[in-house]
């Protein structure tokens, strides 16, 4: 009880500090496009650590021990990767949505058919960050019916949502970026105290010493580098078409601010889910046998923390959640209102809608579809990756084609649809989709763009403007 009444209390707090709405469409959105370098940093580190990938994640962790920090590279490579390649170009473009460049750049049709696959994956990923928020927070409160319980976090997600757009989750981001850098950290060294501390780690995991050789495992079945390496390559390809992602670039103060944020935030990130990931690989110690590996932050939350401190901690891990589900659902909402209803642009009580409606989709997406947590996660990319020779071209190679844009689209689709499909997860279809499709994706829009050529320069999205 002592709990959950602080878990409420920490929760209401950070919820009530954000409920400052705001009164114009484009502040609803973009947060006048005046965010700093720290909260910037904030936004975007809590954008992208979400309980979904930390639940997945952990569970990576407490299964093949320390190597499961490849997955965590992961994202500073992919950050790395939109750092050097999008930063600066995205906040240049300076518009509301994502797909509104692809509008600009290619045409309307274009357009739309981008904003549509971009919606599509956006809600495959908030189910999963809805269902991974019901896993997290149903243990403190008794185990509930997982639909109510789930009903009841997306009304309270939206709700931070709606009161201010972009505003009230920046302002929530920051409160939960100070709490995560604390809390995560700290749940690795109270995993190495409870565990002999850092000499006796090196060869703690289920008594194998963290040798050369288990870290050069290449084929282990529990986490072969090969499907690292493809999710590499994956997040390279997918990060840089990200709406939720390219609406907080767009909110920056200066093209200086969002590069260098992007930069410093994938070493966060990094840092963040490896030191969870340690930590659930010292897990099996207290816990040699979890039912569902997915529930390991859960377990340590239950085992290692002290009454109260454990409901502070689900509290920062509600503070995730919403936080990424409140951005996706904020860059969703600025996609629908200007790339498929420009004069709802500055009504912010269309926009409300539109969120209760994508919080409504989220909830039966998460108890319908969800099951395992990395696996759909993964799976909602693919509609992302299609978009990737369109967008690196269109951004840096002037002779990209609108033909060669559509191309290259229609090709990643079918090729990580069929990969899906042929392979499945058993099958490892990721390496296939993603070692395979990125040469296919590239050299068809290429081929086709230098087949089939356009009259018109490129060089207008370049130009600051707004959508």
């Amino acid at each position: 009880m002592i709990d959950i009444v602080v878990f409420a209390l920490v929760a209401a707090i950070m919820l009530g500090m954000s409920l400052r709405g705001a009164k114009r469409g484009e502040t609803f959105l973009v947060a006048d496009r005046a965010v700093g370098f720290l909260p910037l940093v904030a936004t975007l580190v809590m954008t992208e650590f979400n309980t979904a990938t930390l639940l997945a994640f952990s569970a990576v962790g407490y299964a093949v021990g320390p190597r499961a920090i490849g997955l965590s590279a992961v994202f500073l490579i992919g950050l790395a990767w939109y750092t050097l390649a999008v930063a600066r170009k995205w906040k240049r473009f300076n518009g509301v949505s994502v797909a509104g460049w692809f509008s600009l750049r290619y045409g309307v049709g274009l357009g739309r058919f981008a904003a549509v696959m971009l919606l599509t994956a956006m809600l495959g990923f908030s189910a999963t960050y809805v269902k991974s928020l019901t896993l997290i927070v149903g243990p403190l409160l008794g185990n509930p019916e997982p639909w109510t319980l789930s009903a009841i976090l997306c009304v309270a997600l939206a709700l931070v949502t709606m009161s201010g757009g972009l505003a009230s989750v920046i302002r929530l981001d920051v409160m939960g970026f100070a709490l995560a850098c604390v809390l995560f950290p700290i749940l690795f060294i109270i995993g190495l105290v409870r565990h002999g501390g850092p000499v006796a780690w090196t060869e703690h995991f289920r008594g194998e010493p963290l040798t050369v050789d288990y870290w050069l495992r290449w084929n282990d079945p529990q986490l072969p580098w090969h499907f690292v390496l493809s999710l590499v390559a994956l997040t390279c390809m997918t990060y840089i078409c990200s709406p939720w992602y390219g609406q907080k670039i767009f909110a920056a103060r200066s093209e200086r601010v969002a590069v260098i944020a992007v930069g410093v935030a994938s070493v966060i990130v990094f840092i963040l889910y490896a030191s969870v990931q340690l930590a659930a690989s010292l897990l099996p110690s207290d816990a040699a046998s979890l039912s569902d590996p997915q529930m390991a932050v859960p377990t340590m939350l239950n085992q290692w923390l002290p009454i109260g401190a454990r409901g502070l901690a689900y509290a920062v891990l509600f503070a995730v959640a919403t936080t990424t589900l409140a951005g996706v659902w904020s860059a969703m909402v600025g996609m629908l209102v200007t790339d498929f209803g420009s004069q709802w642009s500055e009504s912010v009580a269309v926009q409300r809608a539109l969120t209760l409606l994508l919080a409504a989709g989220s909830w039966l997406g998460a108890n319908l579809l969800v099951d395992d947590i990395l696996n759909r996660l993964i799976l909602a990319n693919i509609p992302i990756a299609a978009l990737s020779f369109a967008l690196i071209g269109g951004f840096h190679w002037k002779p990209t084609s609108i033909a060669g844009a559509w191309a290259s689209m229609m090709v990643g689709l079918i090729w990580g649809v069929f990969c899906f499909v042929y392979w499945g997860d058993a099958g490892g279809y990721t390496w296939y989709w993603a070692i395979y499709g990125a040469p296919l994706v590239f050299c068809t829009g290429a081929i086709v763009s230098v087949s089939i050529p356009d009259q018109r320069s490129p060089e207008v999205v370049l130009r600051p403007s707004t959508i």
